[in-house]
């Protein structure tokens, strides 16, 4: 029976999972990294995907803060953004997990994030229509100057002050589904797709990053369903 094959989840983490502060986020990949090693130890193969909701705000405002302080700095495209949550808060849970796997001895599974790009479609609806929240609130006053300076698209938000919405496309293609599927068919644990993945759109054979929020789950039923996984988990807080 040794050679029974190896059940493949894909579990998505809530940005809201990972805490709202750097701190905050520390402390909760530790009890993440302790459910998915429990599933690692019972013969799963499991491959990480997770949201940025609070984080993508945290980084937009800082780079936001510091092109007001600095003329010289260009606001940073949202794209950008997404790629730097990717970055910590993989680098926070490739951390917690790689630790969880040595705590119980396990040695031989690397762990891997996976900067992923996932490609939208430039005449997607949701481009016409932008509704997905992100950042903080702003006075009325504060809104009307970041959509002249910046071209934001801001809505009043339940009466708790002005927000940017930006669009939410539907994921098209994982532009790094292979180098994905080599790493977790060699054993490795995967992180991927952060965020819902970099938003891009083909233009010929370059990859222009676009202004926009990939929503996770349907990110990560993309990853699942191109992964052949057995289950798709989605854990919220």
């Amino acid at each position: 029976m040794e050679n029974k094959k190896k059940k493949r989840i894909v579990i998505a983490l809530g940005g809201n999972a990972l805490g709202n502060t750097l701190p905050e986020q520390m402390k909760a990949v530790k009890i993440t990294a302790k459910a998915i090693v429990d599933l690692i130890e019972e013969g799963c193969e499991v491959i990480v995907a997770h949201g940025n909701g609070p984080q993508v705000g945290m980084i937009n405002n800082a780079m936001a803060a510091l092109s007001r302080e600095d003329a010289n700095q260009p606001n940073t495209p949202l794209s950008v953004c997404v790629a730097m949550s990717q970055a910590y808060i993989g680098y926070d849970l490739q951390n917690a997990l790689r630790e969880e796997l040595y705590n119980r001895n396990i040695y031989d599974i690397p762990v891997a994030t996976m900067i992923t790009q996932v490609r939208v479609d430039a005449d997607d609806p949701a481009f016409d229509a932008p509704s997905k929240p992100i950042g903080h609130f702003m006075t009325e006053e504060q809104a009307k100057i970041a959509e002249e300076k910046y071209g934001y698209i801001m809505k009043e938000d339940s009466g708790r002050g002005y927000r940017r919405v930006v669009a939410s496309p539907k994921p098209a293609e994982i532009v790094e589904i292979g180098a994905i599927r080599s790493l977790v068919d060699s054993g490795q644990l995967v992180i991927a797709c952060g965020g819902g993945g970099i938003p891009v759109t083909r233009q010929g054979n370059h990859l222009k990053g676009a202004s926009a929020v990939i929503d996770k789950d349907f990110a990560s039923e993309l990853l699942a369903e191109n992964l052949d996984a057995d289950f798709l988990i989605i854990i919220t807080a």
